[in-house]
């Protein structure tokens, strides 16, 4: 890097096989240490900061060096402090919140069939180009083409009268979260699924543990007000204070527990049995199980209305008196898909027991009942308002678990229920799956009146099958009609796929939901929205 070196000669004293990696990360060092030093900030002057600029560095993974945006060497001491101030308890969690400028990923193309992949020190040498001055600063991280252009600008800076002839960049106004905190397994689900339910959407994420047992998480986000930054990082840091207080209660009860094990005693009623199983804490013991009322049944198990540890619980128990291996496979995956996913718009787990012949699934328990229910006690279809509200429920909680790669792959209005406060959330996981790769899927699930076409037909798909079981939801929330109620099963599937059969929609409905039930049952799934397009579309419509 040139001149860098005359900033400070750390040696690089590594195995061959490291030697290079480590020679680069010297590298950013070196020049974030110049950049600092030439900006005269204060740290820099100070006898010990090479030092600790050094350890900073070394506490966190290579990969950090070449990700970071050494352009915004200020950046580096933000992240320094964050991680300095997560190792108080009374500081932690750290967060900082900004606004940052995002190059909009048009301009981006742009500028690479331009051959400008030098466009940083461009921006820099003709920063007063209209339109081009940043007034907020650049993301700390970059996308990986992003750092191409930082290496590349550094040999090649020619061509200038296309970069003064080429029209002006475009940014989008978007809000960095910088969180550091005490790391812990999972953390980073957690902190997702966080964003999630404050509805921001996740443009880019970093996330880095260090050598200490710390973490440095970034997240790039839009979905909140621009003016309202200062509000985003108070809800933070209230939320992932109180995730943390439960993780940390959790960890205390276990100790407890062993301890009381090690020493010979027994729980007694009001000691909550729980086992760390993997890092998670969620097995539960059944004896603290108080059932009240069946809610409903099948051949396979029963939902009962319970308690646990004094909560009001649902508790789904599995039959296993003719227990047969694939029953227990979707037990299993229904308690794994379960226990990873967090949202407002989806029914939250509690704990299982996972040992025979003792099966079961705790969930919170949603006094509103099904929407199914709902609708067939009214005898008839809800009123727009209404069925709006519902339906922006469901989408948001089906956009939540497709961000997770997770189909639900048995959506009807069966398996929506609502809580008391009339918040909808979708539940009834037993056939979803983990999507690994597109269009993998190919085992019949679900019921054909609801089932997207290529699923009845075998043929691979993906979460857009989703989608088409949604649209025949939004036909229930309509009509409160079970769909091709006077035709069988089979007939239903072959009008389905080979005559495109859809349910007949009622002449008064309003034209854009005609035309978002239209978009969810096309027969080619490509061809389908994405549940965070249908969700805006909903929400478009119920402000009409």
């Amino acid at each position: 890097m040139g001149d860098t070196e005359s900033c400070s000669s750390r040696a690089v004293d590594f195995a061959p096989s490291q030697r290079r990696k480590q020679r680069q990360k010297v590298e950013v060092y070196n020049e974030v240490l110049c950049r600092l030093t030439d900006l005269n900030i204060e740290e820099s002057t100070f006898p010990s900061f090479e030092d600790e600029l050094w350890v900073h560095f070394s506490r966190l993974p290579t990969r950090y060096a070449f990700d970071v945006n050494v352009e915004r060497a200020e950046d580096v001491l933000m992240h320094k402090r964050l991680l300095l101030k997560a190792c108080n308890p009374a500081s932690r969690p750290a967060v900082e919140v900004r606004l940052v400028q995002v190059r909009s990923a048009s301009d981006r193309n742009q500028l690479e069939s331009l051959h400008m992949k030098y466009a940083r020190k461009a921006d820099a040498q003709c920063s007063d180009y209209p339109n081009k001055k940043r007034v907020h600063p650049p993301p700390a991280f970059g996308t990986s083409s992003d750092l191409e252009l930082v290496h590349e600008a550094k040999r090649v800076i020619k061509d200038m009268e296309v970069i003064l002839n080429a029209k002006p960049v475009r940014y989008r106004l978007m809000h960095e979260i910088t969180i550091s905190t005490y790391d812990k397994p999972k953390l980073l689900t957690l902190l997702t699924s966080l964003l999630s339910e404050l509805e921001l959407n996740i443009q880019e994420a970093h996330a880095f543990s260090t050598t200490d047992g710390y973490s440095l998480d970034v997240f790039v986000v839009d979905g909140w007000a621009l003016e309202d930054t200062e509000q985003l990082k108070n809800v933070l840091i209230k939320k992932i204070s109180k995730i943390e207080k439960h993780s940390s209660l959790k960890s205390h009860a276990i100790y407890h527990v062993r301890e009381l094990e090690q020493t010979g005693n027994k729980l007694n009623s009001n000691q909550v049995n729980i086992h760390d199983s993997g890092n998670d804490v969620w097995e539960i013991d059944t004896s603290l199980l108080k059932y009240e009322s069946k809610l409903t049944s099948s051949s396979y198990g029963d939902m009962y209305k319970g308690t646990f540890c004094s909560q009001v619980v649902a508790i789904k128990v599995l039959r296993t008196e003719h227990l047969k291996e694939n029953l227990l496979k979707e037990f299993t995956q229904e308690v794994d898909i379960m226990r990873k996913i967090q949202h407002k718009n989806v029914v939250q787990f509690i704990g299982a027991c996972t040992s025979p012949p003792s099966l079961c699934i705790v969930t919170e328990f949603m006094s509103g009942g099904s929407i199914y229910d709902l609708l067939h006690k009214q005898k008839s279809g809800f009123k727009l308002p209404f069925l709006l509200k519902v339906a922006v429920d469901v989408s948001k909680g089906m956009s939540y678990l497709h961000q997770q790669s997770i189909m639900h792959r048995d959506l009807k209005a069966a398996n929506l229920l609502m809580d008391e406060n009339g918040v909808v959330k979708v539940s009834d996981f037993g056939v979803a799956r983990v999507q690994a790769q597109p269009g993998v899927m190919t085992a019949e699930t679900g019921i054909y009146h609801w089932m997207a076409p290529e699923v009845i037909e075998h043929k691979p798909y993906d979460h857009k099958a989703d989608v088409f079981s949604f649209g025949v939801v939004l036909w229930e929330l309509l009509t409160g009609k079970l769909p091709y109620e006077n035709l069988t099963p089979l007939q239903a599937a072959v009008g389905i796929v080979q005559k495109g059969l859809r349910p007949v929609i009622p002449t008064h409905t309003h034209p854009n939901f005609v035309e978002l039930l239209e978009s969810c049952w096309q027969q080619d799934p490509s061809r389908r929205p994405e549940f965070a397009e249908i969700s805006k579309m909903l929400e478009d419509l119920a402000s009409r």
